[in-house]
């Protein structure tokens, strides 16, 4: 990707290198449950999410600051760059259908922060929050994406930016309160169907934003698009569970399988039309 001399949003709050573990704001078991929901990418069942997440209270832990790496400043500027892209994109398609675009914060961090929907740790991997309309993302995630789910280039990392992206723009548009308000209503397999159709859709306004991105700045090159079809494949459900636990439990995705995510990625790339990703709605997954 081209992002020399790009814009750089206003809108990036960088935690790393302060060092200490930073507790819970709010905390409780309602901040635990939306995090849990809201781990796009961890790709872990409930269990194993409820184990790097603390509720608040005690003492937060000692830690000394570091100073940023050039490569830790890079990853932080090409982050900048595309949230920031993310803004323009989001804040026109809003301004066709006659609604506002509200800006959300992105958060990066390293080994564990806190955030409205409790505490994050770097196990938890990238995820969005409804509570402060944050992204919260540690970039050692993006290494992992590289060394074990083999799914290295800059655009893996745009496109996992852009998907949480997507989660914003779907709280903007109202559908997180609505599928919130059916997890009392279905049965945890019920539920979990609902969430992979929130998750592929998701994926597809990732494509959505790639689309305009190329469209307006031309700044995807020759085998970015594969890199990011690449990503979504990579933490595609069935694949993850496959590679931990040596078995796949479909009633268990929350996420979709790879094809799906995949698929639905390129649905949003090629049509660049936000109302062709209704996954709620359509016939097939």
């Amino acid at each position: 990707m081209r992002t020399d001399g790009m814009r750089k949003s206003d809108n990036v709050e960088d935690r790393r290198g302060i060092g200490g573990k930073q507790l819970a704001i709010g905390g409780g078991l309602g901040g635990i449950v939306i995090a849990i929901l809201f781990m796009l990418l961890g790709g872990g069942d409930s269990g194993q999410i409820l184990e790097t997440l603390q509720p608040a209270g005690g003492p937060a832990a000692a830690g000394e600051a570091r100073p940023l790496s050039e490569k830790d400043k890079a990853l932080g500027d090409f982050v900048s760059v595309i949230l920031a892209d993310t803004e323009e994109v989001w804040g026109a398609v809003f301004r066709e259908s006659g609604r506002t675009y509200e800006k959300p914060k992105l958060v990066l961090f390293t080994d564990s922060t806190s955030s409205a929907c409790g505490y994050a740790s770097a196990a938890s991997g990238p995820f969005y929050c409804p509570g402060d309309d944050k992204v919260y993302l540690d970039l050692g995630f993006f290494e992992q994406m590289q060394r074990q789910l083999g799914a290295p280039g800059d655009f893996a990392l745009a496109y996992v930016i852009a998907h949480e992206i997507g989660h914003h723009v779907q709280n903007q548009l109202g559908l997180t309160d609505q599928v919130m308000g059916q997890q009392s209503r279905l049965s945890g397999t019920e539920f979990n169907k609902l969430m992979v159709k929130m998750e592929l859709q998701a994926d597809f306004l990732s494509g959505v934003w790639a689309h305009y991105a190329q469209r307006t700045k031309g700044f995807i090159e020759s085998g970015d698009i594969e890199e990011g079809m690449n990503a979504a494949s990579a933490v595609g459900d069935d694949r993850l569970q496959r590679q931990s636990r040596g078995t796949v439990v479909p009633d268990s995705f929350t996420h979709g399988t790879s094809e799906q995510r995949a698929r639905w990625f390129r649905k949003g790339l090629e049509t660049g039309d936000i109302n062709q990703g209704d996954t709620f709605r359509a016939k097939v997954l």
